[in-house]
């Protein structure tokens, strides 16, 4: 045998007592036994199974929309079935639903972890606002998610048994800042908490949403590190002054 070269002649080891012709009919049997799926050592944690398909369809659907997505793709990267996924999420659509259901569910569970009732109501405001701009910067796949949904007029999100349960709680912690500052006497009146959460995520969005055609427009950096702080800071004072008396 040359040393370095690959063989697929099979190495027979055998007890004294077993003959070559048994331990070669071993061997060939062992060869035809069915390799292990890889998928199939992941059933026996469904939950984890699911979050990467979750997370290897995010970014399918983010990059080519509902229509262009396929399922085949993110199978192959799974390294499973088609099948599988479809026994887990039901359809093409219903995957998409739930890979929208995650990324408003992720960012609204940062969002709870930022304590903002610890802070003083203007502090909060600009905290909450700050995230909001690095959030949208960092994560340009919910953007393109949410672009996507919109093209489709919310269709699919509508059929979501808990996307507007998932966004509660950031209106009720922007609420609780806005009154907190409205008793301080510091913030003015008649601001809907909606309405300040929409202002906050139109301009948190735009950036992403917007760099490349708006800076090809009016031949304007938007991706240094210089351009981003100055934007970030200018969005944050912008919604401060807005609220402030």
């Amino acid at each position: 045998m040359c040393r370095g070269l690959a063989t697929d002649a099979p190495v027979i080891t055998r007890h004294p007592s077993i003959s070559y012709t048994q331990a070669m009919d071993e061997t060939v049997q062992k060869k035809r036994r069915k390799p292990v799926d890889p998928a199939q050592t992941r059933t026996n944690d469904p939950e984890r199974t699911m979050a990467d398909i979750i997370r290897v369809a995010t970014r399918e659907f983010s990059e080519k929309g509902l229509a262009g997505a396929r399922i085949d793709v993110i199978a192959e990267a799974m390294c499973t079935s088609k099948r599988m996924i479809y026994y887990y999420f039901g359809s093409k659509e219903g995957l998409y639903i739930r890979v929208l259901e995650e990324a408003y569910r992720r960012i609204r569970e940062i969002e709870s972890g930022l304590h903002l009732d610890d802070l003083a109501p203007e502090d909060a405001l600009r905290k909450l606002v700050g995230f909001t701009v690095d959030y949208q910067m960092a994560n340009p796949d919910f953007i393109r998610l949410v672009a996507t949904e919109n093209i489709h007029r919310g269709e699919y999100l509508a059929q979501s048994s808990v996307i507007q349960q998932l966004n509660v709680p950031a209106i009720e912690g922007l609420r609780r800042v806005y009154e907190r500052g409205l008793e301080a006497g510091i913030f003015r009146s008649g601001i809907d908490p909606v309405d300040l959460h929409m202002s906050i995520s139109a301009l948190s969005v735009f950036n992403v949403a917007n760099r490349h055609t708006f800076s090809l427009i009016f031949q304007r950096e938007l991706d240094s590190a210089a351009a981003i702080i100055a934007r970030r800071d200018s969005i944050i004072e912008m919604i401060v002054r807005f609220v402030r008396k």
